[in-house]
C-alpha cells in the first residue's frame, strides 16, 4: 500500500509516495526550497508543487515544524513565519490541494513514529528519545512504544539559550563549527535530556544522521545508547504517510460501523 508523505522543514519541503509495507519511499523524493518568509500561503504552494510533481490524487500526510493541536491547528512556529500560529493548517492544505484528505503531524513526531516502526527503535521498550537535527532540534519521546506528542525539547534552556540555537545543524553551519566542536555541544544537550528523562536510547535523526561517524565518537559521558536514525532524513516523509494511513483506516472503520448499526 502506498500513501503520500511530505516533510515540511525550515529549509526544504520534500515528499514522495511511501511503501507502507516496507517503510521506505516508493519513488525518489521531490524537494523544493521552503519560501522565505515561510508563510502559510507560500508553504502550501510548495507542498502543492511537490505533490503535483507525482500527479498524486489520494490521501496525504504532512509534517509541520511546530506544535500541531488535534491534527489541525498550529500552536508554535519557531522556524517558519509566525503567521502560522492559530492557523487551521489541515483545512488550508486540503483546500490548496483540491480537497485531498490531509493528515497533519509534528515533524519530529512523524520521524519518531517511522523510526520506532521501521528503524532504529523497532522493538525497543522503555523510554526512547528521537532527536532530529536540522534548522532546529525536533524531539519525539516514546515510553514502551507510546508517543508523547509535541514535546519540542529543542527549546529547553541550555546555558541561557534555547538548546537548538547552540546545537542544531544550522548552529553548526552558521558557526562554521568542526564536527568535534559541535559534538561537544550535542553532548551537553544529551546529558541535560538524560538528567530529565533517563532514556534507554537516543536516536539521532535529520540530515546529520548520514554522517554519524563524524560526531558520535566524540560524544562521551552519556549513559544511554546513542544511535543514528536508520531512515535518516526520509523518516519524516515515512511517518507522515503512516499517520495518513492510520487516519484513513480509522475513518473506514467508523463508516463501516455506522452502516452496520443503520442496518
Amino acid at each position: 500500500m502506498q500513501i503520500f508523505g511530505v516533510d515540511i522543514g525550515g529549509s526544504g519541503i520534500k515528499g514522495a509516495p511511501v511503501d507502507l509495507d516496507k517503510g521506505d519511499l516508493a519513488q525518489e523524493r521531490c524537494k523544493v526550497l521552503t519560501p522565505h518568509p515561510a508563510t502559510p500561503e507560500g508553504v502550501a504552494e510548495g507542498v502543492k508543487e511537490v505533490i503535483d510533481h507525482f500527479g498524486w490524487t489520494g490521501p496525504v500526510g504532512l509534517t509541520f515544524p511546530g506544535v500541531v493541536q488535534d491534527g489541525a491547528t498550529i500552536l508554535t512556529a519557531a522556524n517558519v513565519d509566525k503567521s502560522w500560529v492559530g492557523t487551521d493548517a489541515r483545512a488550508l492544505f486540503s483546500e490548496r490541494l483540491g480537497g485531498l484528505p490531509v493528515t497533519l503531524v509534528n515533524d519530529a513526531d512523524a520521524a519518531g513514529i517511522a523510526e520506532m516502526q521501521f528503524g532504529a527503535g523497532r522493538g525497543r521498550r522503555g523510554t526512547v528519545i528521537v532527536l532530529t537535527f536540522g534548522t532546529g532540534i525536533g524531539s519525539a519521546v516514546f515510553t514502551d512504544g507510546v508517543l508523547v506528542a509535541n514535546t519540542e525539547l529543542g527549546h529547553l534552556e541550555l546555558n541561557g539559550h534555547d538548546a537548538e540555537k547552540k546545537a542544531s545543524s544550522k548552529a553548526k553551519e552558521d558557526g562554521d563549527l568542526t564536527w568535534e566542536h559541535w559534538a561537544r555541544r550535542v553532548q551537553k544537550y544529551l546529558v541535560h535530556l538524560e538528567m530529565l528523562f533517563s532514556p534507554e536510547l537516543f536516536i539521532i535523526g535529520g540530515g546529520v544522521s548520514r554522517k554519524a561517524e563524524k560526531f558520535l565518537p566524540h560524544i562521551t559521558g552519556v549513559k544511554a545508547e546513542i544511535v543514528p536514525a536508520q531512515l535518516q532524513n526520509n523518516a519524516g516523509i515515512v511517518g507522515a504517510a503512516m499517520r495518513a494511513e492510520q487516519r484513513a483506516s480509522a475513518e473506514q472503520r467508523a463508516s463501516a460501523e455506522q452502516r452496520a448499526s443503520a442496518e
